[in-house]
């Protein structure tokens, strides 16, 4: 910015063909503008002026310079004006990332871009723990605990993991009346794919965590087979209630064991942290946080 200003000056002296005249339109003395050229001379090892006692003139070189300088000063006016349009109006790439179950949010998204059409998303649906800025998103959809201090955090919503199935698999194999009595039943598990690891199902019992080794009628990686699997009357799954919320209305699938279940997880929507937030990502994360829940 101090080069900037050095030939803003420069461009200044050289249209006036006077030091005194650049100095009176910057609000500083002649002394000052022909002290500031000097350096610039020295720094670029030419001269960019014939000096007289009463006045001023362009070296050939000078007046090269000088064309450049106009261009240069020109395009950094213009990137400020444009930067000026994108601050007064949302548009551009907005990079986000949802986790799986992050399609049951598109109807929202749907709302957004309607509202939005000058933002194009860029939409990643993934359970991993995404890298914010090192992968560079504007913006991810989480659950949990933010760990990371670079980024800064808004509470969306909140959901329950609620343990279901069909009521024609219940006639069958039965209502399980406690927590252990799932060992005797099918099992629809989740796996998750970044670390392999079982999801553990939220059953306690007094406020003591209950670890049980479920039987695993099917495995997966995602959440819509699960949901498949347990309307069809195939097994027991545990999935977040607002994932079936229109299934247990419509009695497709009923809850099991409610009483040892007192799960509760929270969304958040999380952002690089930045004094100065781009129109598209505060319209983004205004709206989310606005219409996302209830689902």
């Amino acid at each position: 910015m101090e080069n900037l200003g050095s030939l803003d000056l420069f461009v200044r002296a050289g249209e006036a063909r006077s030091f005194t005249a650049a100095g009176q339109q910057l609000g500083i003395s002649a002394s000052a503008v022909s002290k500031a050229i000097a350096r610039l001379e020295e720094r670029l090892g030419v001269r960019l002026f014939h000096r007289s006692t009463r006045t001023i003139s362009l070296t050939s070189e000078g007046a090269l310079f000088l064309e450049r300088c106009r261009r240069i000063l020109c395009e950094v006016e213009l990137a400020e004006a444009e930067l000026l349009q994108t601050q007064s109006a949302p548009h551009g790439k907005l990079r986000i990332s949802l986790p799986s179950l992050g399609t049951l949010f598109m109807p929202k998204l749907a709302a957004f871009q309607r509202c939005y059409p000058a933002v194009a998303l860029d939409i990643d649906c993934s359970d991993r723990l995404v890298e914010v800025i090192e992968e560079g998103f504007d913006a991810v959809i989480r659950t949990g605990e933010p760990g990371d201090s670079r980024l800064m955090a808004r509470t969306l919503g909140a959901y329950r993991r609620v343990i279901v199935g069909a009521p024609s698999y219940f006639q069958r194999a039965g209502l399980p009346q406690q927590a252990e009595d799932l060992v005797n039943h099918a099992c629809l598990l989740y796996r998750y794919p970044t670390t392999g690891k079982m999801d553990a199902w939220p059953l306690s019992r007094n406020g003591q965590f209950l670890s049980l080794d479920l039987p695993g009628s099917m495995v997966t990686n995602s959440l819509d087979p699960q949901i498949c699997f347990a309307e069809q009357g195939l097994g027991i799954a545990c999935v977040p209630d607002i994932a079936v919320r229109r299934q247990l209305d419509e009695g497709r699938l009923v809850t099991v064991l409610d009483d040892y279940n007192q799960d509760c997880t929270t969304f958040r929507i999380l952002w690089p942290s930045s004094k100065h937030l781009s129109p598209k990502l505060r319209v983004f994360v205004d709206f989310i946080a606005q219409n996302l829940f209830p689902l």
